[in-house]
């Protein structure tokens, strides 16, 4: 018996005694208690009332894919769902990873979802904090023509989609961090883990990008950087995992489209206008370079003045900037 179908009877917010549950699971009551005990461990709050059965002491947003493809047939990607592969997962190694296994025919974009990852990894193969149930890590694996030479500033191009769906979903003043970070407020929303896998034939490369966003998340100890998250960053709004993923694959696959189709120009400005460096003092990570921040240039590199004029262009994967204290 799987803990999520326990947790889906819980998510009406009433009290269910172990009797009704192992009736409705098909189960004894102590297979039931064993998952109670598993759902908790995973994070899940689960109210133990006596004499009267369990509660959710507080509400499950529960990720469900037939949701997100309902949602996504309402949206300009709806023609082309027959396109979409997707799955979700209650826990994976790594959606990325996920994605690069998979097995799909021409056309197909294999989309991964999951409710925790137990190997998240960040951008320079950082570890991602993954507790069950709080946020979105979502993968997809993606075709472009050109070779890699037409893949010039694609990571910020992921970047802005994302962006863009939130700002649909009604969150303002949504930044971008060089190359691949979404802010709000100074503080880290949303990570962006773009990996080439190589030609599939001449000209034609496999692109998987990663996303995580914090949603529910409202504490993290163990995180060592100002972060955020929807809920934190608009308490008042409902936010649904299924209605934010489905709002981000609709404007990443866009995004991705329109990359195709008019390349990285079409993006340079709407990435400059979300730019959390710009005008700011900077650093490098090992401090070598030092100046104010003046966007990014054609090829999504980012531009650096220097106090005596000259003007640097750091590309992606050199360099980790940083505001200057």
């Amino acid at each position: 018996m799987k803990t999520k179908i326990l947790v889906r009877l819980l998510s009406d917010g009433g009290i269910h005694s172990g009797e009704s549950l192992a009736l409705q699971l098909g189960v004894s009551r102590t297979a039931v208690w064993k998952q109670i005990r598993r759902a908790i461990d995973q994070g899940v709050q689960i109210e133990t009332i006596r004499g009267k059965g369990y509660r959710l002491a507080e509400a499950v947003d529960l990720l469900d894919g037939r949701a997100i493809l309902a949602r996504l047939a309402e949206t300009e990607v709806g023609p082309d769902l027959e396109r979409l592969s997707l799955s979700v997962f209650d826990s994976i190694d790594s959606t990325n990873a996920a994605v690069m296994r998979a097995e799909s025919g021409p056309g197909i974009v294999p989309i991964c979802i999951a409710d925790r990852q137990s190997a998240g990894r960040g951008r320079r193969g950082r570890a991602w904090q993954s507790p069950p149930g709080q946020n979105l890590y979502l993968s997809l694996g993606l075709e472009f023509g050109g070779g890699f030479s037409a893949l010039d500033g694609l990571s910020l191009v992921f970047g802005v989609g994302l962006a863009e769906a939130l700002e649909e979903l009604g969150l303002d003043d949504v930044q971008l961090k060089w190359p691949n970070d979404v802010f709000h407020d100074g503080r880290k929303l949303a990570g962006i883990l773009v990996e080439l896998q190589g030609e599939l034939e001449e000209g034609r490369i496999q692109v998987v990008a990663g996303v995580g966003l914090n949603v529910h998340m409202v504490e993290a100890p163990d995180v060592d950087q100002a972060w955020t998250s929807l809920a934190k960053a608009e308490p008042e709004r409902s936010w649904s995992r299924n209605k934010v993923a489905a709002t981000v694959i609709a404007s990443v696959l866009n995004a991705c489209r329109e990359f195709s189709h008019s390349g990285f120009e079409a993006f340079r400005d709407r990435w400059q206008r979300r730019d959390l460096f710009f005008g700011r003092p900077l650093s490098s990570a090992q401090g070598q370079l030092i100046g104010v921040g003046q966007g990014i240039d054609s090829d999504g590199s980012y531009l650096i003045e220097s106090d005596a004029g000259v003007v640097t262009a750091v590309r992606a994967g050199e360099i980790s900037l940083r505001a200057a204290p």
